[in-house]
């Protein structure tokens, strides 16, 4: 069956006002793609999260289709940032992805207005991001083997 925008759901969330079930999906999401898809053991519960707001797209089975964090400023970066991008493997190739970049920089400018936005992306992923008006400010550099860049999408106006 093909996956359709429409059927899911973006919910928003300061970590304390996610449910236990709730928080046992992300982590399993983020397990699923960063740890074993990628091959890369990491520790993914950094003690960001209780400071984050999570954007989180549902689908019709309340499983996770699309996930991201927003980091106020100080946190990761000088920048708010958005941070553990990703779609999960059932949802890749149906735009999900341009969608939740598009739902997360609208959620990070709602909570933080005028923030400039930092990410520390994935360095195959310039060309996606830059898509969205982030430019390039680092060198690469590897974080857990993997090469990344730092990319900075400036304050909004």
């Amino acid at each position: 069956m093909k996956k359709s925008l429409t059927q899911l759901r973006w919910q928003c969330k300061a970590f304390a006002d996610l449910s236990n079930t709730q928080l046992h999906r992300i982590y399993a999401a983020r397990n699923a793609v960063f740890i074993v898809e990628q091959a890369c053991p990491y520790q993914d519960i950094d003690h960001k999260d209780p400071l984050c707001h999570h954007l989180i797209a549902w689908d019709e089975e309340d499983q996770i289709a699309a996930y991201l964090r927003i980091l106020p400023a100080g946190i990761s970066f000088d920048e708010a940032s958005l941070g553990r991008v990703l779609s999960t493997k059932a949802w890749r190739g149906s735009g999900v992805g341009q969608a939740l970049m598009s739902n997360g920089i609208k959620a990070l400018r709602q909570l933080y207005p005028g923030a400039a936005v930092r990410i520390g992306a994935q360095a195959y992923l310039e060309k996606f991001y830059g898509s969205f008006g982030f430019q390039t400010v680092s060198a690469v550099y590897l974080e857990d083997d993997i090469p990344h860049i730092d990319m900075l999408l400036p304050a909004a106006e």
